[in-house]
């Protein structure tokens, strides 16, 4: 089965999520569990934890299909050392939420050398910066997410990812999330089934689809290979349906929580049901 759902509002407590994703029809759901701009937040709270597992119940969603994402402040592969720290212990109390929640599943971007230092040593500190959480959780997978490459920022080659992962000890414990929009202006084509086919060969020969962990399905206003980040509605910008179509009906992204970040969220109940009226 596809998995189809959108990154959704958390206002109110993390326990709303699942209630604001069953609103729209959503089969999987992303949410942050803290203020995505702020390095610290308030612990759960134990009231809340509760609801969100109930609601999750209600709302007929699992936890290997809720992708929750880490704040946009950490850097894994930052090249100072203090703020490397000071990203390394968001990213650990992201995780510990996580696991609070019962979650399986954490995605996050992977960071960026700022022109500081070489591209592999970021990429070093990137694994690095993996497995020092990974020794302190249990269960939660950090889900590295593909990105269109703006300035300095790692992940926008496939390459990267594959040699993230390389470093990181625990295999079982890393994925990547596929983002359409950022694949599209990182400059790997999908504007037709035949380059779909093509691209996502190349993903699995340079990284493994085993490691596919989850999906970001948007279309695209920026340009191919401009490596501008700009996310479009589905069917409005740049990628076009082709795209959403190979993927609905490819069984290599069964049961994988494949959700939208497009940018009118009054539309995400048409996406999603336009979605599953592409599967034949």
């Amino acid at each position: 089965m596809k998995r189809v759902g959108a990154h959704v509002s958390t206002a109110g407590g993390v326990e709303n999520a699942p209630l604001n994703a069953m609103a729209i029809g959503a089969k999987a759901f992303a949410l942050f569990t803290k203020n995505q701009m702020r390095w610290t937040a308030r612990p759960l709270a134990e009231k809340s934890i509760a609801a969100f597992k109930k609601n999750c119940d209600i709302a007929g969603i699992a936890p290997e299909h809720i992708l929750p994402h880490d704040g946009y402040l950490i850097n894994l592969g930052q090249p100072e050392e203090a703020k490397l720290q000071k990203s390394r212990n968001a990213f650990l109390d992201e995780m510990h939420r996580c696991e609070q929640l019962g979650l399986k599943l954490l995605n996050f971007h992977p960071g960026s050398h700022l022109r500081q230092i070489s591209e592999d040593e970021s990429l070093a500190r990137v694994s690095e910066s993996i497995n020092l959480a990974l020794e302190q959780t249990k269960g939660v997978i950090a889900v590295i997410e593909n990105t269109a490459g703006q300035g300095s920022n790692l992940g926008c080659k496939f390459e990267h990812l594959a040699k993230i992962i390389e470093g990181v000890s625990d295999k079982s414990r890393v994925g990547i999330c596929f983002d359409t929009c950022h694949a599209f202006a990182a400059g790997y084509d999908l504007r037709t089934k035949e380059v779909c086919e093509e691209t996502f060969a190349e993903l699995d020969r340079v990284v493994g689809l085993q490691y596919l962990r989850a999906m970001h399905l948007n279309d695209a206003k920026s340009e191919f290979a401009s490596h501008v980040d700009r996310h479009h509605s589905l069917e409005m910008g740049n990628i076009g349906r082709p795209c959403f179509e190979f993927i609905m009906n490819d069984p290599s992204f069964e049961e994988i929580p494949m959700v939208l970040e497009t940018i009118d969220d009054t539309l995400w109940a048409r996406e999603i049901a336009w979605l599953y009226e592409l599967e034949k």
